[in-house]
């Protein structure tokens, strides 16, 4: 049995991923930025005992260092750390560098690279250095973004981002394969959690459809079940790699 800490584990594609490392029968820290009654509910649905909610913001060091100590303390140390937390893309957030005000602009880079980044560089500097001083092996998975290929017009903070997530995954696989420590991204493509329900019921349903030749959109279940392969010891041969899960909805050469 594991121990486990997954970032932004409140809903959408964090709780999927807590419920299947829980249903692996790994103990779970399930982090949440905000909504501790999101969090709880998550546990109630996981499977097994022994899971905590941990709350705070990854993006400020010393909430991301108090985070990982609970969950470390908790759990007789995380062997496994996923990085999914992430501002999402929205409407409020949209800055097309045609259409947004310089000031606006500034505020869409620090708000996407904080979270979205640094978040994740500052987690997995804290959870590693405690695999390293454990002398244990370990895993942490980066949920990272087809939009770090293919280009987000609307958002290109967002798409850099991911994609500067990416990099630093590749960066830490080099560093950390040493200490016995594996590290992958997975690049998911439009998936249905909870915060996009009224995107896909809306006009633009269709279209999102549409662009996987599978005619749907993916799920959290399939990012989770992705996760669960990305966190066992089958993956450190894959360590470094980020796998493109999109449904053939964007292919890279």
């Amino acid at each position: 049995m594991a121990s486990a800490l997954v970032t932004g584990a409140s809903r959408g594609i964090g709780r999927a991923i807590a419920r299947a490392l829980a249903e692996r029968g790994d103990r779970v820290a399930v982090h949440y930025g905000g909504d501790r009654a999101a969090a709880e509910e998550t546990i109630r649905s996981m499977a097994g005992t022994g899971h905590i909610a941990v709350g705070g913001d990854i993006s400020n060091p010393g909430s991301a260092a108090a985070i990982v100590r609970t969950a470390d303390e908790a759990l007789d140390g995380v062997d496994i750390l996923i990085n999914n937390a992430a501002v999402a893309p929205t409407n409020g957030l949209r800055h097309r560098v045609d259409e947004t005000s310089f000031d606006d602009w500034q505020t869409a880079w620090r708000t996407f690279v904080d979270v979205d980044l640094l978040g994740a560089a500052q987690m997995t500097y804290l959870v590693a250095r405690r695999l390293i001083e454990r002398r244990a092996p370990g895993y942490v998975v980066n949920v990272g973004s087809r939009g770090a290929y293919r280009g987000e017009p609307d958002f290109p903070a967002y798409g850099a981002a991911k994609a500067g997530l990416h990099a630093f995954g590749q960066s830490m696989a080099v560093a950390l394969a040493p200490h016995g420590i594996v590290v992958t991204s997975i690049a998911p493509g439009f998936v249905s959690s909870e915060r996009q329900r009224a995107t896909l019921e809306g006009a633009a349903g269709t279209d999102l459809r549409a662009q996987s030749p599978f005619g749907r959109v993916g799920t959290p279940e399939e990012v989770a079940e992705a996760v669960l392969f990305l966190s066992s010891p089958a993956a450190t041969w894959s360590s470094g790699g980020v796998l493109d899960f999109n449904g053939a909805s964007y292919l890279r050469s």
